[in-house]
């Protein structure tokens, strides 16, 4: 016969043996915070960790600037001479037949020489670089929403990367001119998702008060691959073996390099892989020589204190729970940026601001092809020229904002744009415009790299990578102009460098400073942020 209980005694066996209150009493008090606050409060903000992964990340950069300056030396205009006997000697080039001329270096030199792309054809030299940025243009845009989406900061920078490598090597092998064209195209596709992909994983996982300057030394890596470049095509002089030899490095870096890059913790957590994110920034935090405690769970910048703990520092039931119901909310697209009153102003000024200064940069830096020099060295010298132009940004960026900075830069280039737009080009007067073209780039380099830390700082992470996309897509839309302009001739291009140096600057007043601001996540902590 089974043996029965009081009731209450059937209550008493349910019961727990310690009090709620004493249970609850025993579990560390939950702490929500921001990545921005983590790393600040028990990860370091830039550490052993973040220095590793930024310096492989930044790498990429210098993989753009192979693919992006590589047109210098592959399509230059070689030297000719007369072929013995022929009587061409102080003749045009254009008014010569193939049979009384050869190319210095042979026909391979470059593709001039190659397809004879002179005199009636000169014009398909600027038509290929005008479609490379073009492809540029469309690459930034669908790149920076893959990196918001679906791809992931870390999936994006390996698929350009292997596109890189696949169409620069098929450059090489280009029967004719037009195939040519259309693999630069393509390039150009790759190429750009490159910049924006590398500058946004290198700099989300660092701190707030050291990203500023640590998104200004991205740039370094872009001016050293310009100057490697050089090296590069000294080597190899053939335009064919220039493509391969500035090809393969991306493929290096896809097997050597990108094995130890993690994904951003930032984009996990727009994603709701908060398990992830989780799991990375404690890796951070040891690899710091620091420690995240239990109790600590990483939360978007929107979201209230939870109101369940775990010894594991977070609560699996209640992430999964916060995903599925704000999911829509994690996902952003350019079409967000434009919809939100607070974000669309920035959207409509950045992007001006990005194309102005592309147009003077890419203008001022054509000029380098018009100076009688050593090709190698000029290009080389020119690019170690704008890295003073960093290293001054960078020092200043934290000390006056983001906002003056970007202004005064502006305003420097146009200042001496316009003195090089009034003084003649004749005699002594041909070195003062030199000197003002050199200061003006000077500025406008630093107004380039500075107009990605601000736009990054300008949006939430959820359209972050959607919003430097349209502002690179701009930027790459006055890269195909600055040709245009500079064959205006006379005072006319520095006139119109002058111009847009100083609307620029104009522009920027309208813009909030973000100096030791929170790097927001949704659109809802922006808004919090701001009220």
């Amino acid at each position: 016969m089974a043996a029965t209980f009081p009731s209450s005694d059937i209550h008493d066996l349910r019961s727990p043996m310690l009090p709620a209150a004493a249970v609850a009493a025993k579990k560390p008090a939950m702490e929500k915070l921001c990545i921005d606050d983590m790393l600040q409060k028990h990860c370091g903000e830039f550490g052993r960790w973040q220095l590793k992964h930024f310096i492989l990340t930044s790498l990429a950069w210098a993989l753009e600037a192979f693919h992006t300056m590589v047109m210098i030396f592959a399509d230059r205009e070689p030297d000719w001479k007369c072929v013995a006997g022929a009587a061409c000697d102080g003749g045009d080039l254009c008014g010569l037949s193939p049979e009384s001329r050869e190319w210095i270096g042979g026909r391979g030199g470059s593709t001039v020489s190659d397809w004879g792309l002179i005199c009636g054809d000169k014009f398909k030299v600027g038509l290929v670089q005008a479609v490379f940025f073009f492809g540029c243009m469309i690459g930034a845009g669908t790149f920076g929403h893959l990196s918001d989406s679906s791809l992931g900061r870390k999936g994006s920078l390996t698929v350009v990367c292997a596109l890189n490598t696949i169409f620069g090597c098929l450059t090489a092998l280009s029967p004719n001119y037009w195939i040519y064209v259309l693999l630069r195209l393509l390039t150009g596709f790759s190429s750009g998702g490159v910049g924006l992909t590398a500058f946004v994983l290198a700099t989300e996982p660092i701190g707030p008060t050291k990203r500023g300057a640590a998104g200004m030394s991205t740039f370094y890596f872009f001016s050293g691959g310009i100057a490697l470049l050089s090296g590069i095509a000294y080597i190899f002089q053939t335009w064919r073996y220039l493509y391969i030899a500035s090809s393969i490095p991306s493929f290096l870096y896809i097997i050597l390099v990108l094995p130890f890059i993690s994904e951003s913790p930032r984009w996990y957590l727009i994603r709701g892989k908060v398990t992830e994110a989780m799991k990375l920034m404690s890796t951070i935090a040891s690899s710091n020589g620091k420690h995240l405690p239990d109790g600590v769970l990483l939360a978007l910048d929107n979201e209230t204190s939870p109101t369940t703990n775990q010894g594991s520092g977070y609560d699996i039931t209640e992430i999964m729970t916060y995903k599925n119901e704000n999911k829509d909310a994690l996902i952003g697209s350019i079409i967000d940026v434009v919809c939100s009153p607070i974000t669309r102003m920035r959207l409509f000024i950045a992007v001006a601001l990005n194309f102005l200064a592309s147009v003077v940069y890419y203008g001022l830096s054509l000029n380098v092809m018009n100076l009688e020099t050593n090709l190698y060295v000029n290009v080389m010298l020119n690019s170690v020229a704008e890295m003073p132009a960093f290293t001054i940004t960078a020092v200043l960026l934290d000390r006056f904002g983001r906002k003056p900075l970007t202004v005064a830069t502006m305003w420097f280039s146009g200042f001496f744009c316009l003195m090089g737009s009034l003084v003649s080009n004749v005699g002594v007067w041909k070195v003062v415009r030199m000197v003002c073209g050199v200061l003006g780039i000077f500025g406008m380099a630093g107004t380039y790299n500075l107009l990605f830390i601000y736009t990054a700082e300008l949006f939430p992470t959820v359209v972050r990578n959607a919003a430097l996309g349209c502002t690179t897509q701009a930027a790459q839309m006055g890269a195909i102009l600055a040709p245009f302009v500079v064959v205006l001739g006379g005072y006319l291009p520095f006139a119109v460098f002058a111009a847009c140096g100083i609307v620029g600057g104009m522009f920027a007043f309208n813009l909030p400073e973000t100096l030791n601001q929170p790097l927001y996540d949704t659109f809802g902590g922006l808004e919090a942020g701001l009220a």
